[in-house]
């Protein structure tokens, strides 16, 4: 029997018995103390009038103070009841009775199904991954409100009152998959009993302290993660280009060739116009290679790309090229490539970003609210004094990692309103409110359920949710198959969405490429583009030959 009808049950029993006990006792002191005896029917009318708070039946009126005293106890006890019965007993009984019932157990015929434990920000992407993919997912929650929200939104979900329910009533034997979410205690004592009940599949748990992993593959886990600390790496990563050039394979240019990012002012007149008809190659000698718009890094800049105000530009070229760029490209900024970086929260994620950029050989500021080791500043990362004070003019980007998505919404503006120029990444909480911070003005924001859904769709359907290190790369190929051609007639290039960067011939790198040029026995080309892209192409190129 359920929780609410009990208590409707015994509403229904200690009412009436009530009214009785409230009568005898008021038909006893009329008759004994008043000398105005009333029949039972009297009394009962009366205490149900009292009770109800409608009325006092045929008398108004007592002069014993025991009477008086028992008609005043009556009817304070009618007003309680009034507030008593409507929340405690009739509400629940409605919302019961009208609210979709949670399932309590699986369906029978579920199988081949992922269980998670728990949900969170840290399994959101990875269950939208799993409908895209086709794979059944059951959540298991402990929470009923939680449990509730789920059913209302379409996820299957069953509900477990008790933790120790959680493998019982969710086809364990028969999922591929368990992915435990919950707190580090309750994940351990989770695998546990899945172990113990026979489960030999898969079992992915994400922990909230790393010296925990160890004890948990101990309890049985296949995988172990820490997202708080694989989002801190990527944050890190887009911010030191020491942690992750933005070129990858660049060391093979040499000297000869530069990257650079320059912002795109809002009022420049680069603003909206296509990379073509911008015609930066043709009046600065650089080549565009990609571009970072809403947090995306666009690596395939076909002529038809857009150049996005606020984007900023990957331009590779020359050193003397790229030290003119901002001169011959009116309102854009360079990205500073010296100065400290900002860390803004000294949580859990903003000291994981603070240690990795520190053993970079990066310069760090660190601020937030509470003074502890480490913290250089102690105040609120949307303080612009504050902001000034920790260098935020000549900084290369401030890394937000404070606790609330507001405060980092409220932050982002701030910075962008003090310095435009400035790159912002922001670390972000729920997943929803991503978009909200690119808007704002932030150029990089990465939530944890972002970073779970890539780590987790990797290792249970073999596929990335989300690219957290988006990467250009530049290869070298023997292009001696290709001899007697000019490189824009080589494999077309919006197939492949690569850009041929250089030649190399004899030691020495050709950058321009003027009509008669065409490759020679012995040449090697650079491209450049997305890993997949560049690889496709130079497979493309050698089957060509």
């Amino acid at each position: 029997m359920r929780r609410s009808q009990k208590r409707l049950l015994i509403l229904i029993s200690s009412v009436p018995l009530l009214l009785l006990v409230s009568a005898l006792g008021y038909m006893w002191g009329m008759s004994a103390l008043e000398g105005r005896p009333r029949h039972f029917w009297d009394s009962l009318e009366f205490a149900a009038e009292t009770l109800s708070t409608t009325g006092f039946g045929l008398d108004s009126h007592w002069s014993h103070p025991i009477m008086v005293l028992y008609v005043v106890f009556l009817q304070f006890i009618g007003v309680f009841l009034m507030f008593l019965i409507i929340p405690i007993y009739l509400v629940p009984y409605l919302e019961d009775r009208f609210e979709a019932r949670l399932p309590r157990k699986a369906p029978p015929k579920l199988a081949d199904h992922v269980v998670i434990y728990r949900y969170g920000p840290a399994v959101e992407t990875l269950v939208e991954q799993l409908t895209s993919a086709g794979v059944a997912s059951l959540v298991v929650e402990t929470d009923e409100e939680e449990a509730r929200s789920l059913l209302e939104r379409g996820r299957s979900v069953v509900f477990a009152r008790e933790e120790s329910d959680a493998v019982e009533i969710c086809n364990l034997l028969q999922a591929r998959a368990l992915v435990a979410n919950g707190h580090d205690e309750e994940n351990a004592g989770l695998i546990l009993r899945a172990r113990q009940a026979g489960f030999s599949g898969d079992i992915a748990a994400l922990v909230e302290e790393p010296l925990r992993r160890r004890p948990m593959e101990l309890a049985g886990a296949s995988a172990v993660y820490t997202p708080r600390h694989i989002l801190a790496a990527a944050l890190a990563a887009r911010a030191s280009s020491l942690i992750s050039p933005r070129l990858a394979g660049a060391q093979q240019l040499g000297n000869s060739l530069e990257v650079r990012e320059l912002r795109i002012e809002p009022g420049s007149q680069l603003s909206g116009k296509s990379l073509q008809s911008s015609a930066i190659g043709k009046r600065t000698g650089a080549t565009v290679i990609g571009q970072w718009v809403g947090g995306r890094l666009l690596t395939e800049p076909g002529p038809e790309m857009v150049l996005e105000p606020g984007g900023i530009l990957v331009v590779l070229g020359t050193p003397e090229t790229l030290r003119e760029l901002p001169d011959l490209l009116e309102g854009t900024s360079p990205l500073r490539r010296e100065g400290p970086f900002i860390v803004a929260g000294f949580g859990e994620v903003g000291r994981k970003v603070h240690q990795l950029l520190t053993d970079a050989g990066e310069r760090v500021v660190t601020i937030d609210r509470t003074a502890q080791p480490d913290v250089d500043l102690v105040g609120n990362a949307f303080d612009p004094d504050l902001l000034r004070q920790a260098g935020l003019e000549s900084s290369q980007a401030v890394i937000l990692a404070v606790d609330s998505d507001d405060a980092t919404l409220f932050a982002t503006v701030v910075i962008r309103d003090a310095a435009s120029h400035v790159p912002v990444i922001a670390r972000v909480n729920e997943a929803r409110n991503v978009e909200n911070i690119h808007r704002a003005g932030a150029d990089f924001a990465l939530s944890i359920s972002q970073v779970s859904g890539q780590i987790l769709s990797q290792r249970l359907l073999g596929q990335e949710a989300i690219s957290v290190d988006a990467q250009l790369k530049v290869q070298k190929f023997d292009a001696s198959g290709l001899a007697g051609r000019h490189p824009r007639d080589l494999l077309s290039r919006e197939a492949h969405r690569v850009r041929i960067v250089a030649i190399e011939r004899s030691g020495t790198l050709i950058l321009s490429f003027p009509e008669d040029l065409v490759i020679e026995q012995g040449d090697s080309l650079f491209v450049c583009g997305s890993a997949e892209g560049v690889r496709n192409y130079i497979a493309s190129s050698s089957r060509a030959t």
